[in-house]
């Protein structure tokens, strides 16, 4: 029989997966923390020269995230990424954020940045620019012929639907056009996915995607980061095999980042990490305030995630529970791993489905190395690449956060 301590971890983890009511945490977990004191600011040349490789742009945002500060950070480091050569006047942009829940930044994507984005693009000459995601089974469910939950609403309740309007954006919420507003393209050769992987019909019609994600652990997949945020293009189906089959729902995560259609339209991936959620995931959990915050893009999803898991990893640092208890997160046993990800296919699928559920492994992760979807991220395209971490112009960055980023992204552990 199982220990009643046991059952009590378990529901209390799995609603916080699934975005329920309870949730096994102490009450300092659910307070914000400032990370220790930085040292004095260092140009990046000056720790890693300069070498040609994937550009990652990072800007530094210190407290308050006010939102003149926030739209000097994201153009800084969109400008560092990109030149904006791939964007002619009058063209459509999609803008999709990582919106599992209605809950605010950092289990969202932040409203200011995605605010910002918006003002930048227009500024750049872009026509419509359309944002939109469908969130997570727990608060959305769409089927063949009915439809359970809204992204809208959840989009009001964490700020980014308010943002949108503000900065004259469009809003586009998948389950709202309907199951036939779906289509299916083949994932890359070898892959683990057994069916095509379904796509929102709006990707054909825009010309570019921006991806913004946030900085977040992940109960389930290890890390919420940007080859993570593809779920949220995902019809039911395409989510069921996913949880379903969950012995490769790491290797899965990154190969649908490799579909045609992203890989001919997504120009630019950016993220605002001035607060990182860095235990539990992806709706609720312990949250980071650094002293420093960081944006960062690059054009490169792959570039990308090493570097926003390098911060997240940082960040975890300062969290009382992870140092505790030697980076392992407490809150997410593999036993927890396990029955949350049966109950996820039990909400897609029903009870015939969730019989079917492969075991999910969980992912532990204490360097870059170790996440199994960056892993299979660097297989697809041929090894891992080299980055170029630029410093953009607003706001200098604290020598020693740029040196531990460098580590992680640069240092492989010899085993």
């Amino acid at each position: 029989m199982m220990k009643r301590r046991t059952f009590i971890k378990l529901a209390g983890a799995t609603a916080a997966v699934l975005g329920g009511g309870g949730i096994f945490f102490s009450r300092r977990s659910c307070r914000e923390e400032s990370l220790p004191p930085k040292s004095a600011s260092k140009p990046i040349g000056d720790l890693i020269g300069s070498h040609p490789g994937v550009i990652v742009g990072l800007a530094g945002l210190e407290p308050p995230a006010t939102m003149e500060r926030v739209k000097e950070a994201v153009r800084s480091a969109a400008e560092t990424a990109t030149d904006f050569s791939w964007l002619s006047k009058g063209d459509t942009i999609f803008i999709k954020p990582a919106m599992n829940s209605g809950n605010p930044y950092p289990a969202t994507t932040s409203p200011k940045a995605v605010s910002a984005m918006i003002r930048l693009l227009k500024e750049k000459g872009a026509g419509r620019v359309i944002v939109g995601d469908m969130s997570g089974i727990e608060h959305v469910k769409l089927s063949p012929d009915t439809m359970k939950g809204s992204s809208r609403s959840l989009a009001v309740s964490c700020g980014i639907a308010g943002a949108v309007e503000n900065a004259r954006g469009e809003l586009f919420f998948p389950e709202e056009a309907g199951w036939k507003a779906f289509y299916e393209e083949g994932p890359p050769g070898g892959s683990h996915w057994k069916a095509g992987v379904t796509m929102p019909k709006i990707l054909k019609e825009v010309d570019h995607i921006v991806l913004m994600p946030r900085c977040s652990r992940h109960a389930l997949a290890g890390a919420s980061l940007g080859l993570k945020a593809a779920v949220g293009y995902w019809r039911t189906d395409s989510r069921l095999e996913y949880h379903r089959d969950a012995a490769t729902l790491q290797e899965k995560t990154a190969e649908a980042n490799f579909l045609p259609v992203l890989q001919e339209k997504q120009r630019l991936v950016l993220t605002m990490a001035d607060k990182v959620l860095t235990t539990f995931g992806p709706d609720k959990g312990y949250i980071v305030t650094p002293e420093t915050g960081l944006v960062f893009a690059s054009s490169s999803v792959i570039a990308h995630d090493m570097v926003s898991l390098a911060f997240l990893l940082e960040s975890r640092r300062g969290t009382p529970e992870v140092e505790k208890e030697g980076l392992d997160d407490p809150y997410t046993s593999q036993f927890v791993v396990k029955w949350a990800n049966r109950m996820v296919t039990f909400m897609l699928g029903g009870l015939c489905e969730a019989s079917k559920t492969q075991n999910l492994i969980r992912n532990d992760i204490k360097t870059i190395w170790d996440d199994r979807v960056l892993r299979r991220g660097f297989d697809l395209i041929g090894g891992i690449p080299n980055i170029n971490l630029k410093e953009a112009g607003y706001n200098r960055i604290p020598a020693s956060l740029v040196r531990r980023i460098v580590d992680g992204v640069t240092l492989y552990p010899s085993k």
